[in-house]
């Protein structure tokens, strides 16, 4: 089986030697504390770190009062549901949209409301259509190598968004987990940094270090993280010390952005290779996105062809990707799928979309 399914970075270059020397250092020197009980916001020289790459990459002013470190981008999530989301408020969500958030959100029983992501980002004129409706509690968006579609919002659109969200009371929540993971362009700044008011932002090491890590954190102006962090006492208290000391260590004695260029460098070859492939082997008609970074990329198919009945055809040749209805919250986009580039190497690529390319050709040939 070839599995352009999941959501995973490439296990080839994590940084376990270098991750397994932190740990020992901080076994030695900060066993007792890195065992000991923690305060709520997390590891206060991981936090500064985090505020001082927000400055150095993007020029925003942030505060270390202002990150808060979660178990995930997941408890992040659920944080922002807990703290802002009663049953039947309305929240926008991009269509299609990161599936993670759907879940979190999901389990306080919001109304979902959805506006088209576009090319160079979501529709502006159907995102102020919905938010002039009044009473929207909060707006959701990976605005950056957005997870299904690989989808950047231009600077324009940017520009636009945060005009539009001036005017209303509307919580920004910006999900940035593929921000670091750019292939071509100029650097992205995020969505936040156009509109500060009322604007949350998560950010994640999975991306940059190592999933397993389970470390994320939100950057919020102070009185949104004084309710986060009241959230968060309740759910767990603090988010792991000993693992927070470690990736802390880690960045200290590690060049992170020479780590970040040579996954980009793979990622990058892994994404031209998949376009590629999918040029020369698959059908006119097959249309994709062509991401300048992050880890998905997304296809549509002819009007009419049911990505789930594909789906089923494609495990029969071994290989699988993600129908794209699990991404929409009406149930649309049944002609769409995703594919994740980063979790293979280039012979799975080639191999994995030829036999794609097989099936698609086949459902085309039966109308």
């Amino acid at each position: 089986m070839i599995s352009f399914a999941g959501g995973l970075p490439n296990p080839r270059y994590f940084p376990v030697e270098q991750v397994t020397e932190a740990a020992v250092k901080v076994w030695r020197d900060h066993g007792a504390c890195a065992l000991q009980y923690s305060t709520t916001e997390g590891y206060l020289p991981l936090r500064q770190y985090i505020a001082d790459r927000y400055r150095k990459r993007s020029g925003m002013n942030v505060d270390t009062a202002e990150i808060l470190i979660t178990n995930g981008s997941q408890q992040a999530l659920d944080l922002l549901g807990k703290v802002f989301i009663n049953e039947c408020d309305p929240i926008v969500l991009e269509r299609p949209a990161y599936l993670g958030a759907i879940q979190a959100f999901g389990i306080f029983q919001p109304e979902y409301r959805t506006v088209h992501l576009e090319g160079d980002g979501v529709n502006t004129w159907q995102l102020e259509e919905e938010l002039s409706r009044g009473d929207v509690k909060l707006f959701y968006t990976v605005s950056t190598f957005q997870n299904p579609s690989g989808i950047s919002y231009s600077a324009e659109k940017r520009e636009k968004v945060a005009e539009i969200l001036e005017r209303y009371d509307t919580i920004l929540i910006e999900d940035d987990p593929y921000g670091e993971l750019l292939f071509m362009g100029e650097e992205i700044r995020p969505l936040c940094s156009y509109r500060r008011k009322n604007a949350v932002l998560l950010g994640t090491f999975s991306k940059i270090v190592a999933p397993g890590l389970r470390l994320d954190w939100i950057y919020a102006p102070p009185e949104i993280m004084e309710k986060l962090i009241i959230a968060k006492q309740g759910a767990d208290l603090h988010s792991n010390i000993l693992v927070q000391r470690i990736v802390y260590q880690h960045l200290q004695d590690q060049d992170l952005d020479q780590h970040i260029r040579t996954v980009r460098a793979v990622y990058n070859r892994q994404r031209d290779l998949m376009v590629e492939m999918l040029e020369r082997y698959c059908p006119a008609e097959v249309q994709f996105t062509r991401p300048e970074g992050g880890m998905f990329l997304w296809v549509t198919l002819p009007e009419g062809m049911s990505a789930l009945t594909l789906f089923e055809e494609a495990i029969k040749e071994n290989v699988a990707f993600v129908p794209e209805s699990a991404f929409h919250v009406d149930g649309s986009g049944d002609n769409t799928f995703r594919l994740n580039f980063s979790n293979a190497d280039e012979a799975m690529i080639e191999e994995g979309i030829q036999r794609l390319a097989r099936v698609l050709y086949r459902r085309i040939e039966k109308g």
